[in-house]
């Protein structure tokens, strides 16, 4: 029979694993679609991870859902989920914006967010992989701590590139595209900071 009275168990960090790849393919994808100009082809491929992100989301939740024996706590689990989650969904609506508000321009200062969210989003991947062990326990914080700055990189990133656009743009329509956009990106950083707050939970805990 295959019917079981007992609770199963779910790899979550395989599942984690996923879907933080995905996250990683999303920023390589956000640099790549802002250093090589706008295309279909890298709209279309956005478009594809941030479903594939979704879906390995829904799998952790119901998972969640279906069994009592977790690695960790069941919010922290939670939680992970819909931070890495958000920030595909972030990246993606960056590359959607640029594609409604026809922005096809290279634009230095974008290239510099991207570089910096590609930094960021390396780092959670190796925070998050290295939850399987609490013997990656140091690496695991040195991760968090390299999130935390790029963060702080990002908000000084933002205020200068604002600083400048209000300065030297012209036409107030293409002041409140770029503001957004700008805005956006640096809050890819912190949605990456809130997955490292995540992960330092997780860690103190199991601690």
């Amino acid at each position: 029979m295959g019917f079981s009275f007992l609770p199963k168990e779910f790899n979550f960090f395989d599942l984690f694993e996923r879907q933080v790849g995905h996250a990683v393919e999303a920023a390589n994808c956000f640099k790549e679609l802002v250093t090589n100009n706008m295309n279909e082809d890298s709209l279309k491929n956005m478009h594809d991870i941030e479903h594939q992100g979704d879906e390995v989301t829904h799998e952790i939740l119901n998972n969640l859902n279906k069994t009592f024996i977790t690695p960790f706590d069941r919010e922290d689990i939670h939680a992970l989920a819909k931070e890495l989650d958000d920030i595909i969904d972030m990246l993606y609506t960056i590359a959607n914006r640029l594609r409604v508000y026809k922005i096809t321009k290279i634009d230095k200062n974008l290239i510099e967010f991207a570089n910096v969210i590609g930094e960021s989003v390396r780092a959670v991947a190796c925070a998050v992989k290295g939850l399987r062990s609490m013997k990656n326990a140091k690496s695991i914080s040195e991760s968090c701590v390299e999130v935390n700055r790029l963060e702080n990189v990002g908000d000084s990133m933002r205020d200068s590139m604002l600083g400048e656009l209000f300065e030297t743009a012209k036409d107030p329509i293409e002041v409140i595209k770029w503001k957004e956009i700008y805005q956006d990106a640096e809050t890819v950083l912190d949605i990456c900071e809130d997955v490292a707050h995540v992960v330092q939970s997780i860690l103190v805990k199991q601690a």
